[in-house]
C-alpha cells in the first residue's frame, strides 16, 4: 500500500476529478468514495452554503474519505466598460434572446473562498485540492493544522516546485490531454501544453511528495502506465461525465460518448482561461473574437450557457473533455466504471 493510500485510508489511489458546475453530484461522489477510490466536491462556483450542503449530502452516503476541489482566486483585471459592450454585442449574436449581465463586477468568488475554506475546516473533510495557483500559505497552514490534506495543481515541474515549497501534500500534474480549464499559474499556454507521459516522470524526479497523473487517463493500462512513470495516484475526470451519477446535462453525455479523441480543442471563449472541450459551434465562433479575462467572460457567459443547457444544444454548451473519449463508455454506473479500471 503506498503513501497516498495510507494517509487518505483509501483502497485505490485513484481520484474521481473536482469537476465544477453540477457535476460532481452527491451521489457521484459518494459512490466513488465507496467503492474505495478518492471522490472530490467540485466546488469551484458554489457558494460557502451550497459547498456546506454538498459536503453533508455526501456524508449522508457515505462514511469514506473524500474531498473537495476548490479555485485559487486571482485579482480581478480592470476592464473597460466598452470591452463588456463589445462581448455582450457578440454573445448576443450568437444567442440572441439572452440577457446581457451589464454590471460583472458583482463576482465575490474572493470573498466566498475564504468561507469555502472556513467550510471545508467545519465539516473536516479528509483532503482539500486547489486548482489555478497555490493556496495561501496561511490558508495551507490551515488545513494542515486540522489534518486535512492539501492538493495541488501543476502543468510544469517549475509549478509543482512551487507547490511543494508551500507545503502541499500530493501535487496533481495534470498533462495537456485533460479535459476541463488547465491548472496553469506560471506558465503561458505555450508552455504548459506538456504531455502527461513527459510531465510524469519529469514532475517525479524534481519533487519529493507524491505526484497524481492526470491527462488522458481513462483505462487500466493509463494507469498503470502512470504508475511506471513514477505517479503515485491518478486522476480521472471524463470517464465519471456519462455515468448515472453524474450531474451532467443529458445532452452533455451524449454528445461525450459519440465523439473521439481528434474532437478536443482548448479554447477561452467559454471562461476567459485555458479549457478543454469538444469543439461546438460557439468555440468556432469565438476563435477570431479578443475574450475578456476570468472570472469576467465566465461570468458574461453564464446567460448563453445556461439557455444552451436548458434547451438541450450542445452547439452552445461547455463540453469539457479529455482526448482519451473513445475510452469514454456509455451510461453505466460508477462501480461499473471502478471495477473496469482495478480489474
Amino acid at each position: 500500500m503506498g503513501t497516498i493510500q495510507k494517509e487518505l485510508g483509501i483502497t485505490y489511489p485513484i481520484f474521481q476529478a473536482g469537476m465544477a458546475g453540477g457535476i460532481t453530484t452527491p451521489e457521484l461522489v459518494a459512490a466513488v468514495s465507496n467503492f474505495g477510490a478518492f471522490g472530490q466536491i467540485g466546488a469551484g462556483y458554489l457558494t460557502a452554503e451550497e459547498l456546506r450542503d454538498a459536503i453533508r449530502e455526501v456524508k449522508k452516503r457515505t462514511n469514506k474519505p473524500f474531498g473537495v476541489n476548490l479555485f485559487v482566486p486571482e485579482p480581478t483585471q480592470d476592464v473597460n466598460k466598452s470591452d463588456i459592450e463589445m462581448m455582450n454585442e457578440q454573445l448576443l449574436q450568437i444567442s440572441p434572446t439572452i440577457q446581457p449581465v451589464t454590471d460583472p463586477s458583482g463576482d465575490k468568488h474572493n470573498e466566498e473562498y475564504v468561507k469555502q475554506i472556513e467550510v471545508v475546516v467545519e465539516e473536516g473533510v479528509t483532503a482539500c485540492s486547489f486548482t489555478f495557483g497555490s493556496p495561501q500559505l496561511d490558508v495551507i497552514h490551515c488545513l494542515k493544522i486540522e489534518g486535512i490534506k492539501v492538493i495541488g495543481t501543476a502543468t510544469t515541474v517549475e509549478e509543482g516546485m512551487m507547490l511543494e515549497e508551500s507545503g502541499v501534500h500530493y501535487i496533481v500534474a495534470q498533462g495537456s490531454e485533460a479535459g476541463g480549464h488547465r491548472g496553469t499559474f506560471i506558465a503561458t499556454k505555450g508552455d504548459a501544453l506538456i504531455g502527461t507521459i513527459a510531465l510524469v516522470p519529469q514532475m517525479a524526479d524534481h519533487l519529493h511528495i507524491p505526484v497524481i497523473a492526470a491527462g488522458g487517463i481513462a483505462d487500466k493500462r493509463g494507469i498503470e502506465a502512470a504508475y511506471i512513470l513514477g505517479a503515485e495516484g491518478v486522476q480521472l475526470g471524463s470517464v465519471f461525465l456519462p455515468c448515472n451519477e453524474s450531474g451532467a446535462n443529458p445532452t452533455y453525455k451524449k454528445t461525450l460518448i459519440a465523439k473521439n479523441e481528434s474532437d478536443t480543442a482548448l479554447t477561452k471563449a467559454f471562461s476567459g482561461k485555458w479549457a478543454r472541450g469538444i469543439q461546438n459551434e460557439f468555440m468556432e465562433k469565438m476563435k477570431e473574437v479578443s475574450v475578456l479575462p476570468y472570472p469576467l467572460q465566465n461570468t458574461l457567459t453564464k446567460a448563453l450557457r445556461a439557455k444552451a443547457a436548458k434547451d438541450q444544444n450542445p452547439e452552445k454548451m461547455s463540453l469539457w473533455a479529455g482526448q482519451a473519449l473513445r475510452l469514454v463508455t456509455d451510461e453505466c454506473s460508477v462501480a461499473e466504471v471502478l471495477t473496469k479500471l482495478t480489474t
